[in-house]
Protein backbone atom coordinates (compact mmCIF):
# COMPACT_ATOMS: atom_id res chain seq x y z
CA UNK A 1 0.00 0.00 0.00
CA UNK A 2 1.37 3.56 -1.24
CA UNK A 3 1.26 5.91 1.96
CA UNK A 4 -0.39 9.04 0.49
CA UNK A 5 -1.50 12.50 1.92
CA UNK A 6 -3.74 15.39 0.81
CA UNK A 7 -3.04 18.83 0.96
CA UNK A 8 -5.77 21.33 0.54
CA UNK A 9 -7.85 18.71 1.67
CA UNK A 10 -10.82 20.70 2.59
CA UNK A 11 -12.01 22.23 -0.64
CA UNK A 12 -14.31 20.13 -3.26
CA UNK A 13 -11.17 19.20 -5.01
CA UNK A 14 -9.74 18.00 -1.54
CA UNK A 15 -13.03 16.01 -0.54
CA UNK A 16 -13.33 14.05 -4.03
CA UNK A 17 -9.58 13.05 -3.54
CA UNK A 18 -10.26 11.92 -0.22
CA UNK A 19 -13.05 9.91 -1.21
CA UNK A 20 -11.89 8.23 -4.13
CA UNK A 21 -8.25 7.47 -2.30
CA UNK A 22 -10.07 6.04 0.95
CA UNK A 23 -11.89 3.09 -1.19
CA UNK A 24 -8.34 2.80 -3.90
CA UNK A 25 -7.20 -0.64 -3.39
CA UNK A 26 -3.07 -0.01 -3.41
CA UNK A 27 -3.44 3.83 -1.73
CA UNK A 28 -3.60 4.36 1.84
CA UNK A 29 -4.50 7.68 2.93
CA UNK A 30 -2.52 8.49 5.63
CA UNK A 31 -3.55 12.38 5.85
CA UNK A 32 -5.26 15.41 5.23
CA UNK A 33 -3.68 18.42 5.46
CA UNK A 34 -4.84 22.25 5.54
CA UNK A 35 -3.05 25.28 6.14
CA UNK A 36 -2.36 26.33 9.49
CA UNK A 37 -5.03 29.58 9.80
CA UNK A 38 -7.58 27.65 7.73
CA UNK A 39 -10.85 27.83 9.88
CA UNK A 40 -11.39 23.97 8.74
CA UNK A 41 -8.23 22.47 10.43
CA UNK A 42 -8.40 19.72 13.46
CA UNK A 43 -12.41 19.09 12.26
CA UNK A 44 -12.84 15.96 10.70
CA UNK A 45 -13.31 16.13 6.85
CA UNK A 46 -16.81 14.25 7.33
CA UNK A 47 -18.32 17.11 9.61
CA UNK A 48 -17.76 19.00 6.59
CA UNK A 49 -18.77 17.17 3.74
CA UNK A 50 -21.33 14.93 5.40
CA UNK A 51 -21.33 12.18 2.56
CA UNK A 52 -17.87 11.50 4.34
CA UNK A 53 -19.37 9.67 6.72
CA UNK A 54 -17.79 6.43 7.92
CA UNK A 55 -16.53 6.79 4.97
CA UNK A 56 -13.66 8.96 5.14
CA UNK A 57 -13.47 10.16 8.92
CA UNK A 58 -9.91 11.48 9.65
CA UNK A 59 -9.22 14.90 10.67
CA UNK A 60 -7.95 17.95 8.68
CA UNK A 61 -4.69 18.47 10.49
CA UNK A 62 -2.80 21.91 10.35
CA UNK A 63 0.18 21.91 7.78
CA UNK A 64 3.32 21.41 10.37
CA UNK A 65 6.03 24.28 9.48
CA UNK A 66 8.61 21.77 9.07
CA UNK A 67 7.58 19.40 6.22
CA UNK A 68 10.51 17.14 6.01
CA UNK A 69 9.07 14.31 8.39
CA UNK A 70 6.06 14.50 7.03
CA UNK A 71 7.16 13.57 3.20
CA UNK A 72 9.94 11.21 4.75
CA UNK A 73 6.42 9.11 6.00
CA UNK A 74 4.80 9.41 2.41
CA UNK A 75 4.84 7.65 -0.71
CA UNK A 76 3.03 10.40 -2.56
CA UNK A 77 1.43 13.53 -1.91
CA UNK A 78 -1.89 15.29 -3.99
CA UNK A 79 -1.82 19.37 -4.04
CA UNK A 80 -5.21 20.52 -4.22
CA UNK A 81 -3.64 24.12 -3.30
CA UNK A 82 -3.33 27.61 -4.35
CA UNK A 83 -0.48 28.21 -7.46
CA UNK A 84 1.54 29.80 -4.98
CA UNK A 85 1.51 26.97 -2.77
CA UNK A 86 2.43 24.03 -4.74
CA UNK A 87 5.27 26.38 -6.06
CA UNK A 88 6.81 26.34 -2.59
CA UNK A 89 5.56 23.39 -1.20
CA UNK A 90 6.54 20.84 -4.57
CA UNK A 91 10.39 20.87 -4.32
CA UNK A 92 10.13 19.63 0.00
CA UNK A 93 8.53 16.71 -1.04
CA UNK A 94 10.07 15.75 -4.33
CA UNK A 95 13.72 16.03 -2.50
CA UNK A 96 12.33 13.16 0.05
CA UNK A 97 11.49 10.77 -2.66
CA UNK A 98 8.12 11.65 -2.31
CA UNK A 99 5.90 11.49 -5.56
CA UNK A 100 3.98 14.83 -5.79
CA UNK A 101 0.49 14.85 -8.20
CA UNK A 102 0.04 19.16 -8.64
CA UNK A 103 -3.31 20.03 -9.13
CA UNK A 104 -2.90 23.88 -9.01
CA UNK A 105 -1.36 25.46 -12.04
CA UNK A 106 1.81 25.77 -10.43
CA UNK A 107 3.98 23.52 -12.92
CA UNK A 108 1.70 22.90 -16.01
CA UNK A 109 3.43 24.84 -18.34
CA UNK A 110 7.58 24.31 -18.85
CA UNK A 111 8.37 28.02 -19.10
CA UNK A 112 9.83 29.87 -16.44
CA UNK A 113 8.43 32.95 -18.32
CA UNK A 114 4.70 32.19 -18.35
CA UNK A 115 4.12 32.24 -14.34
CA UNK A 116 4.74 36.01 -14.20
CA UNK A 117 2.67 37.12 -17.13
CA UNK A 118 -0.67 34.97 -16.57
CA UNK A 119 -0.26 33.42 -12.76
CA UNK A 120 0.91 36.72 -10.97
CA UNK A 121 4.39 35.29 -9.59
CA UNK A 122 7.79 34.37 -10.71
CA UNK A 123 8.68 30.56 -10.86
CA UNK A 124 11.73 29.75 -8.54
CA UNK A 125 11.94 26.22 -9.77
CA UNK A 126 13.15 26.04 -13.68
CA UNK A 127 14.71 22.75 -12.84
CA UNK A 128 11.90 21.32 -11.93
CA UNK A 129 9.50 22.44 -14.76
CA UNK A 130 11.98 20.72 -16.92
CA UNK A 131 10.87 17.42 -14.95
CA UNK A 132 7.22 18.15 -14.96
CA UNK A 133 4.80 16.68 -16.93
CA UNK A 134 1.34 17.18 -18.04
CA UNK A 135 -1.05 14.61 -16.89
CA UNK A 136 -3.53 14.91 -19.76
CA UNK A 137 -3.71 10.96 -18.79
CA UNK A 138 -5.20 9.97 -22.20
CA UNK A 139 -2.30 11.61 -24.39
CA UNK A 140 0.41 11.92 -22.34
CA UNK A 141 0.57 8.14 -20.65
CA UNK A 142 4.67 7.26 -21.56
CA UNK A 143 6.03 10.68 -20.08
CA UNK A 144 3.66 10.13 -16.97
CA UNK A 145 5.32 6.73 -16.57
CA UNK A 146 8.92 8.44 -16.43
CA UNK A 147 8.43 11.54 -13.40
CA UNK A 148 7.84 12.27 -10.18
CA UNK A 149 6.22 15.41 -10.72
CA UNK A 150 3.04 15.43 -12.34
CA UNK A 151 0.90 18.49 -13.20
CA UNK A 152 -2.51 18.01 -13.39
CA UNK A 153 -4.66 20.34 -16.08
CA UNK A 154 -7.04 22.18 -15.45
CA UNK A 155 -10.69 21.59 -15.62
CA UNK A 156 -11.45 23.58 -19.38
CA UNK A 157 -8.11 22.82 -20.10
CA UNK A 158 -9.15 18.78 -20.00
CA UNK A 159 -12.22 18.58 -21.90
CA UNK A 160 -10.82 21.45 -24.67
CA UNK A 161 -7.83 19.14 -25.36
CA UNK A 162 -9.76 15.81 -25.37
CA UNK A 163 -11.68 17.69 -28.09
CA UNK A 164 -9.54 19.15 -29.96
CA UNK A 165 -6.42 17.05 -29.94
CA UNK A 166 -7.06 14.35 -32.26
CA UNK A 167 -8.25 16.71 -35.07
CA UNK A 168 -4.89 18.50 -34.16
CA UNK A 169 -2.81 15.70 -34.06
CA UNK A 170 -4.03 14.31 -37.04
CA UNK A 171 -3.69 17.42 -39.19
CA UNK A 172 -7.75 16.97 -39.77
CA UNK A 173 -8.25 21.58 -39.14
CA UNK A 174 -7.89 24.22 -41.27
CA UNK A 175 -4.38 26.05 -40.47
CA UNK A 176 -6.45 29.74 -40.76
CA UNK A 177 -9.39 29.67 -38.88
CA UNK A 178 -8.77 29.34 -34.97
CA UNK A 179 -10.67 26.96 -33.15
CA UNK A 180 -13.78 28.79 -30.50
CA UNK A 181 -14.21 27.33 -27.71
CA UNK A 182 -17.36 28.35 -25.41
CA UNK A 183 -17.55 26.37 -22.15
CA UNK A 184 -20.15 26.42 -19.02
CA UNK A 185 -19.03 25.18 -15.63
CA UNK A 186 -20.90 24.73 -12.35
CA UNK A 187 -20.13 27.21 -9.52
CA UNK A 188 -18.55 24.25 -7.46
CA UNK A 189 -15.46 25.69 -9.88
CA UNK A 190 -14.74 28.77 -8.29
CA UNK A 191 -13.90 26.75 -5.53
CA UNK A 192 -16.10 26.53 -1.75
CA UNK A 193 -14.43 30.08 -0.46
CA UNK A 194 -17.26 32.57 -0.18
CA UNK A 195 -17.60 34.97 -2.74
CA UNK A 196 -20.92 37.32 -4.15
CA UNK A 197 -19.83 36.48 -7.71
CA UNK A 198 -19.98 32.40 -7.42
CA UNK A 199 -23.13 32.99 -4.66
CA UNK A 200 -25.76 30.17 -6.16
CA UNK A 201 -28.29 32.45 -5.27
CA UNK A 202 -26.71 35.52 -7.34
CA UNK A 203 -25.33 33.47 -10.69
CA UNK A 204 -27.68 33.53 -13.58
CA UNK A 205 -25.38 32.67 -16.79
CA UNK A 206 -22.28 34.91 -17.24
CA UNK A 207 -19.26 35.03 -19.24
CA UNK A 208 -16.16 35.74 -17.26
CA UNK A 209 -12.81 35.92 -18.26
CA UNK A 210 -12.86 37.02 -21.81
CA UNK A 211 -9.71 37.65 -23.60
CA UNK A 212 -7.77 36.89 -20.32
CA UNK A 213 -8.51 33.83 -18.39
CA UNK A 214 -5.41 31.77 -17.45
CA UNK A 215 -6.47 28.57 -19.21
CA UNK A 216 -6.83 30.30 -22.89
CA UNK A 217 -2.68 30.23 -22.72
CA UNK A 218 -2.55 26.82 -20.82
CA UNK A 219 -4.81 24.86 -23.40
CA UNK A 220 -2.96 26.78 -26.67
CA UNK A 221 0.37 25.89 -24.73
CA UNK A 222 -0.70 22.23 -25.11
CA UNK A 223 -2.63 22.03 -28.25
CA UNK A 224 0.62 24.23 -30.14
CA UNK A 225 -1.93 26.07 -31.62
CA UNK A 226 -3.96 29.03 -30.61
CA UNK A 227 -7.58 28.85 -29.50
CA UNK A 228 -10.33 31.46 -28.86
CA UNK A 229 -11.77 30.85 -25.21
CA UNK A 230 -15.24 31.65 -23.36
CA UNK A 231 -15.51 30.55 -19.76
CA UNK A 232 -19.54 30.98 -18.74
CA UNK A 233 -20.48 30.27 -15.22
CA UNK A 234 -23.78 28.04 -14.79
CA UNK A 235 -26.23 28.28 -11.85
CA UNK A 236 -25.48 24.79 -11.47
CA UNK A 237 -23.35 23.08 -9.13
CA UNK A 238 -20.73 20.69 -11.21
CA UNK A 239 -19.81 20.23 -14.67
CA UNK A 240 -18.72 21.32 -17.89
CA UNK A 241 -20.34 21.32 -21.64
CA UNK A 242 -18.00 22.91 -24.03
CA UNK A 243 -18.96 23.63 -27.59
CA UNK A 244 -15.92 24.15 -29.73
CA UNK A 245 -16.30 25.45 -33.11
CA UNK A 246 -13.72 24.84 -35.66
CA UNK A 247 -13.52 24.51 -39.40
CA UNK A 248 -11.90 21.01 -41.36
CA UNK A 249 -9.19 21.53 -43.80
CA UNK A 250 -10.56 21.34 -47.56
CA UNK A 251 -11.92 17.69 -48.29
CA UNK A 252 -11.65 15.90 -44.58
CA UNK A 253 -14.86 14.31 -44.39
CA UNK A 254 -17.50 13.32 -41.14
CA UNK A 255 -16.13 9.94 -41.97
CA UNK A 256 -12.60 10.69 -41.52
CA UNK A 257 -13.16 13.04 -38.45
CA UNK A 258 -15.44 9.74 -36.81
CA UNK A 259 -12.20 7.34 -37.72
CA UNK A 260 -9.77 9.10 -36.12
CA UNK A 261 -11.47 9.67 -32.98
CA UNK A 262 -12.38 6.13 -32.76
CA UNK A 263 -9.23 5.17 -33.26
CA UNK A 264 -7.87 7.95 -30.85
CA UNK A 265 -9.78 6.96 -27.53
CA UNK A 266 -10.30 3.11 -28.52
CA UNK A 267 -8.60 1.67 -25.73
CA UNK A 268 -9.10 5.07 -23.43
CA UNK A 269 -11.92 3.89 -21.34
CA UNK A 270 -12.63 6.87 -19.87
CA UNK A 271 -13.32 8.97 -22.83
CA UNK A 272 -16.53 7.68 -24.44
CA UNK A 273 -17.46 9.14 -28.07
CA UNK A 274 -20.70 9.50 -28.85
CA UNK A 275 -22.34 7.39 -32.15
CA UNK A 276 -25.46 9.67 -31.85
CA UNK A 277 -26.44 12.39 -29.98
CA UNK A 278 -24.71 14.99 -28.16
CA UNK A 279 -23.19 14.93 -24.40
CA UNK A 280 -24.90 16.56 -21.79
CA UNK A 281 -23.44 17.85 -17.85
CA UNK A 282 -26.32 15.16 -16.60
CA UNK A 283 -24.43 11.69 -18.18
CA UNK A 284 -21.20 13.03 -16.70
CA UNK A 285 -21.41 14.29 -13.35
CA UNK A 286 -20.22 12.09 -10.68
CA UNK A 287 -18.59 10.54 -13.36
CA UNK A 288 -14.34 10.10 -14.53
CA UNK A 289 -15.89 10.69 -17.57
CA UNK A 290 -15.13 12.98 -20.49
CA UNK A 291 -18.02 12.58 -22.78
CA UNK A 292 -17.57 13.09 -26.79
CA UNK A 293 -19.18 13.72 -30.00
CA UNK A 294 -19.19 16.16 -33.30
CA UNK A 295 -21.25 17.63 -35.80
CA UNK A 296 -19.78 18.62 -39.31
CA UNK A 297 -21.23 20.58 -42.01
CA UNK A 298 -19.64 22.20 -44.98
CA UNK A 299 -16.24 21.78 -43.77
CA UNK A 300 -16.98 23.52 -40.39
CA UNK A 301 -16.54 21.05 -37.53
CA UNK A 302 -18.95 21.56 -33.94
CA UNK A 303 -17.43 19.49 -31.17
CA UNK A 304 -19.06 19.21 -27.93
CA UNK A 305 -17.72 17.73 -25.10
CA UNK A 306 -18.75 16.92 -21.03
CA UNK A 307 -17.18 16.10 -18.13
CA UNK A 308 -17.54 16.36 -14.46
CA UNK A 309 -15.47 19.76 -13.53
CA UNK A 310 -14.42 18.29 -10.06
CA UNK A 311 -13.69 14.42 -11.16
CA UNK A 312 -12.28 14.64 -14.49
CA UNK A 313 -11.04 17.67 -14.57
CA UNK A 314 -9.47 17.37 -11.32
CA UNK A 315 -9.53 14.40 -8.98
CA UNK A 316 -10.29 11.46 -10.92
CA UNK A 317 -7.12 12.81 -13.62
CA UNK A 318 -4.94 13.25 -10.58
CA UNK A 319 -5.74 9.56 -9.37
CA UNK A 320 -5.78 8.65 -13.13
CA UNK A 321 -2.50 9.65 -13.44
CA UNK A 322 -0.95 8.21 -10.09
CA UNK A 323 -2.44 5.07 -11.51
CA UNK A 324 -0.34 5.31 -14.49
CA UNK A 325 2.58 6.87 -12.35
CA UNK A 326 2.69 3.43 -10.63
CA UNK A 327 1.66 0.69 -13.46
CA UNK A 328 -1.76 0.45 -12.66
CA UNK A 329 -4.78 -0.04 -14.50
CA UNK A 330 -5.52 3.57 -15.47
CA UNK A 331 -9.22 3.13 -13.92
CA UNK A 332 -8.33 1.12 -10.56
CA UNK A 333 -9.98 2.95 -8.08
CA UNK A 334 -12.44 5.30 -10.76
CA UNK A 335 -14.81 2.55 -11.67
Amino acid sequence: MLKTLIIGASGYTGAELANILVKHPNFELCGLYVSANSLDKDKPISEIYPQLKTVVDLVLQPLPEDLTALAQQADCVFLATAHEVSHQLAPIFLANNCKVFDLSGAYRVNQADFYPKFYGFAHQYPELLQQAVYGLAEWNEEQIKQTDLIAVPGCYPTVSQLCLKPLIENDLLDDVQVPVINAVSGVSGAGRKASLTSSFCEVSLNPYGIFNHRHQPEISTHLGREVIFTPHLGNFKRGILATITAKLKAGVTAEQVKAVFAQVYADKPLVRVYDKGFPSIKAVEFTPYCDIAFAVQDQHIIVVGAEDNLLKGAAAQAVQCANIRYGFKPTLGLI
